[in-house]
């Protein structure tokens, strides 16, 4: 994969779902909701600021996140769906 997000994006790749309860009861896919959590693939190079500075990311390629439920924009590339978020839409990092 080839992509480089502008100013402060974010790329991520969501992590799969538990398929099983804790109880041990399969949850089928039409019932479980997109994931929260994901991993960062690609980083920005910062967030501009008024003064003309630019703002180092917090985070980093590699790090587990959670993220908003409805945040960013998802995308298809080389048949991967990846999302394109703000890195204030990244809540923590885990």
């Amino acid at each position: 994969m080839n992509i480089k997000p502008l100013y402060d994006r974010v790329v991520i790749k969501r992590m799969e779902e538990e398929k099983v309860s804790a109880g041990g009861i399969v949850i089928p896919d039409s019932a479980t909701e997109k994931p929260i959590k994901g991993e960062v693939l690609a980083v920005g190079a910062g967030k501009a600021l008024d003064n003309g500075s630019t703002r180092a990311p917090l985070v980093k390629v590699g790090d587990k996140v959670l993220f908003g439920k409805y945040a960013g924009t998802e995308i298809k590339l080389d048949g991967q769906e990846i999302l394109v978020v703000k890195e204030d839409d990244i809540l923590a990092i885990l």
